[in-house]
């Protein structure tokens, strides 16, 4: 499956958007020229959300492989 804005948006709207959010906020951080601590809490925070939708994405396809619990 591709890892395309187009297919994390089957991920669900809200998620898919606080994805999108974190990612900007990082962005804007790093443009900002704020500490590094704050840059890479949000990069973290992006990323973590960001794999979240792709997991989402792949276990709604029924190709992530391994059981949620």
């Amino acid at each position: 499956m591709k890892r395309t804005i187009l297919g994390m948006a089957e991920a669900g709207e809200p998620l898919l958007q606080q994805a999108l959010q974190a990612i900007r906020a990082h962005q804007h951080a790093v443009d900002e020229g704020r500490p590094a601590e704050e840059i890479e809490r949000l990069r973290l925070e992006a990323d973590h959300l960001y794999q979240t939708v792709i997991d989402y994405q792949l276990h709604k396809a029924g190709t992530l492989g391994e059981a949620l619990h």
